[in-house]
This record gives structure tokens, sequence and C-alpha cells, in this order.
């Protein structure tokens, strides 16, 4: 099913990426354009990820497949 709901597992691996590189969820969402609250919630389950910001974030974090035009935050609030 390409719109499955993300895993616990997925999003467990993605914070610990974030670990492994020394940053914060809200770090993260600053240097990618997102509100932190839109990048915590995704890390949490709180959001379905299927389409705008939660989609976004979910596949720049790796937690689910898709394809999607990283823009930078200059761009994101312009």
């Amino acid at each position: 099913m390409p719109n499955a709901y993300p895993t616990e597992q997925a999003r467990k691996a993605a914070r610990a990426r974030l670990i492994a590189q020394g940053l914060s969820s809200k770090e993260w969402a600053e240097l990618h354009g997102f509100k932190p609250s839109t990048v915590y919630a995704v890390l949490n389950g709180q959001q379905k990820c299927l389409r705008g910001d939660a989609h976004r974030a979910a596949v720049l974090l790796g937690i689910k497949r898709g394809t999607v035009k990283p823009y930078p935050a200059a761009l994101a609030e312009g």
C-alpha cells in the first residue's frame, strides 16, 4: 500500500538517526523549513502523513517512501 501510515519501528529509527546526528527534532525542523510541532507529531505517530507538511517531513526523515522536492526555510516563509 503506497500511502501506508508510518510504523512505530520507522519512527524509532528516525529518532535514532536524529540522536546520532546530534539534532533535536526542533533543530531538524528549522533546518528543513518545518514547524517543530509538525515534526514532533510525525515522530510521535500523531499525524497520518498522507499529504502536506506531515508527508514531506516523514519522507525527508526516512519514515516513509515517497518523493518530495525539499525547499529551504527562506523560500517557505516568502
